[in-house]
């Protein structure tokens, strides 16, 4: 009698069961991935935005792998800066047939592609929180972690604050003998691979080195004593970007990065990694707070998180555990993946205009001379920065950034519904020929002749490092730092590139030579 009163309400379980299930699959099939997409469709389309058509489940991602597969065979010549049509092909066919703005999309999410800088500069100077950032690929938020780059609302004033110190100037410029110390060893490996050849002449891969290069600076620089831990960290970030190229345009299923996948279960052992040698040399810095956490970046760091917005000690940390290893995580990152293409891309347009590489190098001498450079030399480097600005505009390494409005919110003309990410093309606006005249497409530092706010018909027109109050936090140490190997490399070689380079810039998440940088160094005391 007992087991039969227990067996009864199996049907109505099973019933609540089937109800969820059927509830959950209407809302993720139906609702989220039929009807919604296609009411905002609809409502763009009414206000004259039309794209390519919605595709269940997968939405543009299968045109965006297919059209970029079709252009990665296509090779430039060196002299032709616009490379659009190779890097994001997709882009440029979409704005072709459907005109700007264009909706496409990512997945069931809707992205709405702006051209227009007044657009652009209303999102990122906006003060009230009303556009963020959208939800990061969980393979990419492994390898950045959740610091300033990703954190909105109270969380980015909390940890901003935190971070800020570690980036001021006069601190900076402490670290500018680290960064040429650094780049004194990669000077010293070319030159006597170059005096090992009959010729005096050496071929080196730019594009690799500088990766090792910028890896060494940010270890030596946010970790002290403790490089050597931080350059594990670089070797497994590494890995997780490979492995967030591999995934990022696959279909995201709800609960589907809680599953013991191959990718996920590589994802969790790379994660773990990158967070262990980071706890051990958070750690010990922590437990000796007494004796001071040390005149890094991450000490810097460790240091104003004991300390009030007034400047008075408090003994609790301001960030968590794990907030201090995600901000550890974001700023090694960020500061050798971006630095590293700046310099391999200034590399390049040195190699390929040789008469800027000449300007250059009489600047450095003239002041510099042969001396290792100190921050107020490199302060002097005018035309250096003007190239570098340059650089950023014509092959700056983030291609696109984007955010989405947290409430239904008009922005010019357009009318656009909660959620839907706003795309940014930041090469694509760099070679406006309204904003930056005639020759927006070629190389030309002159245009900064007169700073940023001058360079182009928009002030501040320039992308690279972002604008408005979530522009990068790293951007005067990036700035330091390629001036620094610049211009020791300046000063010993001069350098034009292989007959084996090949044009090909593609987008991997960042802005890279596909076929790496393979340079011609002849020193200059050999000429």
């Amino acid at each position: 009698m007992a087991a039969a009163a227990l067996a009864l309400p199996l049907p109505l379980v099973a019933a609540a069961l089937l109800a969820l299930a059927a509830a959950w699959l209407w809302d993720y099939a139906v609702v989220r991935h039929l009807w919604r997409p296609r009411a905002v469709a609809a409502a763009f389309r009414a206000q004259g935005v039309r794209g390519p058509a919605y595709r269940f489940l997968s939405g543009s991602n299968g045109d965006v792998m297919r059209m970029r597969a079709e252009a990665d065979g296509a090779a430039l010549d060196v002299h032709d800066h616009d490379y659009l049509r190779r890097a994001t092909p997709h882009l440029l066919a979409w704005k072709d047939k459907y005109g700007a703005p264009f909706l496409f999309w990512f997945g069931s999410q809707p992205r709405i592609c702006l051209f227009d800088y007044e657009s652009v500069r209303q999102i990122l100077w906006n003060k009230s929180g009303h556009f963020v950032k959208t939800d990061a690929h969980p393979t990419i938020l492994a390898m950045l972690g959740k610091g300033l780059v990703l954190v909105e609302g109270t969380d980015w004033v909390r940890h901003r604050r935190v971070v800020n110190p570690a980036f001021a100037m006069d601190k900076l410029k402490l670290m500018t003998a680290t960064m040429v110390s650094c780049a004194d060893r990669l000077i010293k490996d070319c030159e006597q691979l170059a005096s090992n050849n009959k010729s005096g002449e050496v071929e080196v891969e730019f594009s690799k080195h500088f990766q090792e290069l910028t890896a060494e600076v940010i270890s030596r620089t946010a970790f002290g004593n403790s490089y050597k831990e931080g350059k594990e960290v670089f070797h497994t970030q590494k890995q997780l970007l490979a492995l967030a190229l591999a995934t990022l345009l696959n279909l995201q299923l709800p609960g589907f990065k809680y599953l013991p996948t191959k990718s996920n279960r590589l994802k969790w052992t790379l994660e773990n990694k990158v967070k262990m040698p980071l706890m051990e040399i958070i750690q010990p810095r922590l437990a000796s707070k007494g004796s001071g956490f040390g005149d890094d970046l991450l000490g810097l760091m460790l240091e104003a998180c004991f300390m009030t917005e007034q400047g008075e000690r408090r003994d609790e940390l301001t960030l968590t555990m794990d907030e201090i290893i995600d901000e550890c995580k974001t700023f090694f990152f960020a500061g050798h993946e971006t630095t590293s293409h700046l310099l391999t891309w200034t590399m390049f347009l040195l190699s390929v205009n040789p008469e800027w590489q000449e300007r250059l190098r009489e600047e450095v001498l003239r002041e510099c001379g042969k001396a290792n450079p100190t921050a107020d030399m490199l302060s002097k480097l005018k035309e250096m920065t003007m190239v570098l600005l340059e650089t950023l505009r014509l092959y700056g390494p983030v291609m696109t950034m984007i955010r989405k409005p947290i409430s239904d919110i008009r922005l010019g003309s357009l009318s656009i519904p909660k959620g839907t990410g706003i795309v940014i093309p930041i090469p694509i606006l760099h070679r406006d020929k309204e904003v930056w005249g005639a020759s927006a497409n070629e190389f030309d530092p002159l245009r900064f002749a007169n700073g940023i706010t001058n360079a182009a018909k928009t002030p501040q027109a320039l992308l690279g490092f972002s604008i408005g109050p979530r522009s990068c936090i790293g951007q005067n140490f990036a700035m330091l730092e390629a001036k620094s190997v610049m211009a020791m490399i300046l000063q010993k070689f001069s350098f034009t590139l292989s007959p084996k380079y090949v044009h090909a810039p593609t987008d991997l998440i960042t802005l890279q030579p596909k076929f790496g940088l393979p340079i011609v160094l002849r020193p200059l005391d050999a000429s």
